[in-house]
């Protein structure tokens, strides 16, 4: 390919293309060609570092999935600002570049060992406890992730999280804080609540009301970005009927194949250790006197259980199983070998100590045939010409497609076919539209605007594709029939709360001045008292219960305080803030928990502000 660059660079298209940017410095000057192709692909400069286009799309992409699984698979990716996205995420990326700016300016470091041990041992890349190599592409792949990308990546949050935890380590507080957290955590309050349901479906919403709203936020109604693009899809499986084996090649690899098959020798010992209560000459003397009792008939396996000093093999009369070479320490195992059936060794020192070794059985090695090994070594042979080959047409594609202005001729070139996938957005579709890397290549600069084929694309070790976009459908405005039931339904549930809150507040003002009396219950509603309650109380729901605890204190008992919650499905909870209880005093266990809890929370302040101070500092450029 680079060849091709170099035999054309000297023809007439070269030429024309030179001739073309010396107009246009001559016109504009060479600082604006350098600025528009250098800040082309540029999403900002943070005292000199660039954050890419393609590094916002894929932080954008991202934070659109998080968002998309907290909010449900109900919810309509349509309703999404892309500008707020994106201006999320990129603030995101230039904080990320700050810190590890600030992680270089204070020396930290992590080594490419530690991070080899943290890939190693997280759980996610794991298969029955054991690191998988398929099983950590597989993740990294649905991420978006290469596996240099992967661990350059992972080794920057290495660095922000050791800066992170380097500032938030240095925060303290005072017994005093301790004390006051304290006291506010182990407080109990006595409240009462009424709750009123909305019913959003007695509410009539007009078409006047839905045109209004649809109106006021047209913005909000937009349909998604979406492309439709053609790929060429390369399978290493489809090699596999493309290339052939010879008999010699076969008969070369079974020949391999037996060699390394080898016997199998039944051992047994007996060991006398050398250790600090028992010197070698001590031991060697022992070995002796058991080799003589051998000598006058006694049992080999008898005398291992009452002398070897091996516990894996002493019970069972010193048998070791079988085994075969390069197992034992190298002075056993020359014994071993040197030995014929039922003969037993002299003294043999190791590291162990003395052994008396005997060879109980030599089992020689099964030696396969040549046909029951063919379809095996068949695989084999062709995987290794499957992979040199795939290799090949991978790059001749990447070639290929690098030349062509579409996909048709690389895709004539290698006998392959140009399949088109359905219209899919930048949260992705179904099949390869699903790939974090098809994505990101479909939505880049360089293949959505400049109309580029795509780089080749690892789907999984066994396919690779390039594609380029066909059609690019760009946001438009959705129609009012399109939208109108959600906007009904939204107005509806509104309104059922806001009437709601108007009630509540009356309720409220005539509780406070004595206009209503407060009774057991009230506007047809019992009051629910509960006494005592903490602040992690269970069975409470969760946005009740933070409002009990940021109302403020009764004056008196007869006085007690008002407030009023919506909750998520749009039902308003009226507080009454009965009294508020002390709690016993913190013991010195639970005043240490509380002091790791500040000192944490002050440290994570600290690491906010000193965050602020890079940026305040930073010479930032956004695109």
């Amino acid at each position: 390919m680079l060849q091709n660059i170099r035999d054309n660079s000297q023809g007439w298209i070269a030429k024309t293309i030179i001739g073309v940017i010396v107009a246009l410095m001559a016109l504009t000057g060479f600082d604006a060609i350098f600025q528009a192709t250098t800040n082309s692909q540029d999403a900002a400069k943070v005292n000199g570092d660039t954050i890419s286009q393609n590094e916002l799309s894929q932080a954008v992409d991202m934070q659109r999935r998080q968002l998309m699984q907290q909010l449900g698979k109900d919810f309509d990716p349509a309703m999404l600002n892309e500008q707020m996205l994106r201006e999320a995420a990129l603030k995101g990326l230039i904080d990320r570049k700050l810190l590890l700016q600030g992680a270089e300016d204070a020396k930290f470091a992590f080594s490419e060992a530690a991070l080899d041990q943290l890939i190693l041992q997280t759980p996610e890349f794991q298969e029955d406890g054991k690191f998988s190599a398929e099983r950590f592409d597989q993740v990294i792949r649905q991420m978006g992730y290469g596996r240099l990308q992967f661990r350059e990546m992972l080794a920057q949050e290495m660095l922000i999280g050791q800066l992170r935890t380097g500032l938030a380590g240095s925060g303290f507080v005072t017994d005093d804080q301790v004390d006051a957290f304290a006291r506010l955590e182990k407080q109990t309050r006595d409240f009462a609540s009424l709750t009123f349901k909305a019913d959003p479906a007695a509410v009539k919403v007009t078409d006047e009301q839905i045109k209004a709203h649809y109106d006021e936020h047209a913005k909000e109604f937009m349909s998604p970005d979406q492309v439709v693009i053609d790929y060429i899809e390369l399978k290493k499986s489809a090699f596999f009927d493309q290339v052939e084996v010879n008999q010699d090649e076969l008969k070369a690899l079974y020949e391999k194949e037996i060699a390394n098959l080898a016997e199998q020798r039944h051992a047994a010992h007996i060991l006398v250790e050398i250790n600090d209560k028992v010197n070698e000459g001590q031991a060697k003397a022992k070995i002796e006197e058991i080799q003589a009792r051998l000598a006058k008939g006694e049992s080999f396996a008898t005398l291992a259980k009452e002398f070897s000093q091996d516990p894996g093999s002493a019970s069972n009369g010193g048998d070791l199983g079988y085994a075969g070479q390069g197992v034992y320490d190298p002075a056993f195992e020359d014994a071993l070998y040197a030995l014929n059936k039922d003969q037993v060794s002299g003294p043999v020192r190791t590291e162990y100590g003395f052994h008396l070794i005997k060879l109980l059985d030599v089992q020689a090695p099964e030696v396969p045939s040549f046909d029951s090994l063919k379809d095996k070594l068949t695989r084999e042979l062709k995987t290794q010409q499957v992979e040199q080959r795939f290799v090949e047409v991978t790059k001749q594609l990447e070639d290929s497609a690098f030349e062509a202005s579409d996909l048709a001729q690389p895709a004539q070139e290698l006998g392959l076919n140009v399949h088109t996938s359905p219209a899919f957005g930048r949260e992705g579709g179904e099949g390869i539209t699903a790939n974090r890397a098809v994505i990101q290549a479909a939505f880049s600069t360089e293949v959505l605007e400049e109309g580029s084929n795509s780089t080749a694309i690892e789907l999984d070790p066994e396919t690779i594709v390039v594609l380029r976009v066909k059609e690019h459908r760009k946001p438009e405005q959705l129609g009012l029939e399109v939208v109108s039931e959600s906007i009904r339904k939204h107005l509806a549930k509104e309104q059922a709360t806001a009437a709601l809150k108007t009630k509540a507040d009356a309720l409220i003002a005539g509780l406070r001045d004595g206009k209503i009396a407060l009774a057991a219950s009230q506007d047809g509603q019992a009051w629910k008292v509960q006494e005592a309650v903490s602040r992690s109380q269970e069975g409470i729901d969760p946005v009740e219960l933070q409002a009990v605890f940021r109302m403020s204190k009764p004056e008196a008992k007869d006085k007690p305080v008002y407030t009023s919650v919506t909750l998520a499905d749009g039902s308003l909870v009226v507080l009454r803030l009965n009294g508020v209880n002390e709690g016993a005093a913190a013991t010195e266990e639970e005043k240490a928990t509380y002091r790791r809890f500040l000192a944490s929370r002050a440290g994570q302040q600290d690491f906010a502000a000193y965050r602020k101070q890079l940026e305040a500092k930073a010479d930032i450029t956004r695109y």
